[in-house]
């Protein structure tokens, strides 16, 4: 790391790292969704998290990142992550400061999944809607950089070899596809150089 990025800030470094962010597409003919990975603007920031309701159809009960299907009405996947975080948890699209995006991922349930990275207001209100979030939490950022994952032995997802990421935070399980794209995020910018992906093995 260079003198001038270990006196950054984690935000800093993210809004100045991301940019670089290398995007690999996904050749995959599936219905599109996303999800936002909304950063508190705080000193030190957190990122939102949910427990996704018990009643859902998938992933009932899950953590996961706000986010859902794309509507034919919306514009870009971009509108779709923040059409779905005002809806899941009231997140206004105006307290939402969109830095860019990560490369899509495919769901276990058939779907593209693009993950957009966002900075919040540290003042932004949330309020879970009752029939898709249990809950909201927020995890601080320095535990993803500072708690490496539980890896799975390899398994075969669309064609790659991929090693399952499980973090726990309290009583929290952060795995599947919301632990992949913070573990892409983190290996980018805070350079974590934690491997998940084992295709060239």
């Amino acid at each position: 790391m260079a003198a001038g990025e270990a006196r950054m800030t984690d935000l800093e470094r993210l809004r100045r790292r991301l940019p670089d962010y290398r995007l690999i597409e996904l050749p995959l003919d599936l219905p599109e969704a996303a999800v936002l990975m909304p950063f508190v603007d705080k000193p030190e920031p957190e990122l939102i998290l949910t427990v996704r309701s018990r009643s859902m159809p998938t992933h009932a009960g899950e953590v996961a990142f706000p986010g859902g299907k794309r509507d034919p009405s919306d514009r870009n996947l971009m509108m779709t992550a923040l059409r779905e975080s005002q809806e899941e948890v009231g997140l206004a699209r105006e307290a939402v400061e969109v830095l860019g995006n990560l490369s899509p991922i495919p769901s276990r349930f058939g779907m593209k999944v693009t993950p957009f990275v966002g900075v919040v207001h540290a003042d932004a209100e949330l309020t879970p809607e009752p029939g898709e979030i249990d809950s909201i939490f927020n995890v601080p950022l320095r535990f993803f950089l500072e708690q490496e994952p539980d890896l799975t032995a390899p398994v075969e997802v669309y064609g790659r070899r991929l090693r399952m990421p499980n973090y726990y935070f309290e009583d929290k399980r952060i795995w599947g596809l919301t632990a992949f794209m913070i573990l892409d995020l983190i290996n980018h910018v805070y350079d974590t150089d934690i491997r998940f992906d084992v295709s060239d093995d």
